[in-house]
């Protein structure tokens, strides 16, 4: 998933080079996927912004096209968090709770969480049941 939501590996595998709604490039090497959200990013607010924001914490925390680094990963994840992304929020939750680019506070991850919850973000869901909160 690249922006819209509609990028898979469905399309990926039969060899559907953008995708029919955001039309971003589905085959790309990570470095230019970093690249390309970049660019997205410097243009302007839009509605993409907070999704490209999420893209790049994932790549940061996963070193993927990047290298690795927790505290970016928390800058950008904050960024779409703050305008409301679920998988951003949920994984702000998880740095809180493992102290990654973060202090460790169980009672932030939770605050976090539960906003991800919220928005029906089922992996948040899950770690609120399973812990109690």
């Amino acid at each position: 998933q690249m922006f819209c939501g509609s990028c898979s590996k469905t399309l990926l595998a039969r060899q559907i080079p953008n995708c029919p709604t955001c039309r971003a490039v589905l085959n790309m090497t990570a470095e230019d996927k970093v690249r390309r959200v970049r660019r997205l990013l410097a243009r302007s607010d839009g509605r993409h912004t907070r999704i490209a924001q999420f893209t790049l914490a994932v790549c940061y925390a996963d070193g993927t096209g990047v290298d690795r680094d927790e505290a970016e990963a928390v800058r950008w994840s904050r960024l779409a968090a703050d305008q409301g992304v679920a998988g951003a929020q949920y994984n702000i939750g998880m740095c809180y709770a493992k102290g990654a680019g973060v202090p460790q506070d169980i009672a932030e991850a939770a605050r976090w969480w539960h906003l991800a919850a919220a928005q029906g973000c089922e992996p948040a869901l899950g770690v609120i049941t399973e812990l109690g909160l």
